[in-house]
């Protein structure tokens, strides 16, 4: 009997197989377009980034997207990056496959590469961060009635590091943001995460937006054509500036929400998380 491993995960992302042994290794021709999932096993408990475990809590594991059958291969076939599942995972020769899937929570993943038109949050953010040194920072986004509605954070990627291929296969785990927003919220509604990596400039957002069906996230989607988003173009500005263009707009640099303006951490300034730690 295979062995199996039982838990919570979050589904990362979809890709491609990497490092399939090759024809001439006597591996399946067709293997090279093979899918899988990229997972990441949930803690049961909130993970302390100080333990000497921490960094291994968030290694991720890759199952066998495809070739199942009947309610199961339905199920396998529905999942998204991003979706929170329990799922059993059956071992074969060292690849795992779903044996069975549940979907506890639809929290969607979206990443975008040389995007056009970095929203003033961002850019003007990642300046303050830069002026003080800093390879990473955060703020709290905020509609324009002042409620909050994301936590945006930047990562430097400087010439030769590549961050945002690190945060989509998981190498540079973002689950314990997530976490954050979902322990800081007064609802267990579905986020949406949104993985930026501008043309124009040497960072990577990773913005956590509070409410998945809410306008900020439709809007964004809609800006990067990630997906169903708003028709019409909505204002937003940036505190101490002037009314942003609209984000669906044409012109760079325009914001998808205001920021509060402080580059600490968004959703508590007496919390110790250092998103530094990789964590």
């Amino acid at each position: 009997m295979d062995p199996t491993t039982s838990g919570r995960f979050r589904v990362h992302d979809r890709r491609r197989r990497p490092d399939i042994a090759d024809e001439s290794d006597g591996g399946d021709p067709g293997a090279a377009d093979a899918e899988e999932f990229v997972l990441v096993e949930l803690a049961d408990e909130p993970v302390d980034p100080t333990a000497p475990d921490a960094e291994d809590r968030y290694d991720p594991l890759y199952a066998t997207a495809e070739g199942y059958e009947g309610d199961l291969g339905e199920a396998v076939d529905a999942l998204r990056p991003g979706f929170v599942v329990d799922a059993t995972l059956a071992w074969t020769d060292g690849s795992a496959r779903f044996r069975d899937v549940g979907v506890v929570r639809k929290t969607r993943f979206r990443f975008a590469d040389d995007v056009e038109g970095m929203f003033e949050a961002a850019v003007e953010t990642w300046r303050q961060i830069r002026a003080e040194g800093e390879p990473v920072g955060s703020i709290t986004t905020r509609s324009n009635d002042g409620d909050p509605n994301g936590a945006l954070y930047l990562f430097a990627d400087a010439p030769g590091s590549d961050t945002f291929d690190e945060v989509r296969t998981g190498r540079l785990p973002i689950e314990p943001l997530v976490a954050r927003v979902n322990e800081s919220r007064d609802d267990d509604g579905p986020r949406e995460v949104f993985v930026l990596r501008p043309a124009a400039h040497e960072f990577v957002a990773v913005y956590v937006v509070f409410d998945r069906d809410g306008v900020l996230a439709q809007t964004v989607r809609d800006t990067y054509d990630l997906g169903a988003g708003l028709a019409a173009g909505l204002d937003a500005s940036y505190p101490g500036g002037d009314d942003g263009d609209s984000l669906v707009s044409d012109a760079a640099d325009d914001a998808p929400g205001e920021s509060n303006g402080s580059d600490d951490d968004p959703l508590d300034d007496d919390d110790d998380f250092d998103a530094l730690d990789r964590l």
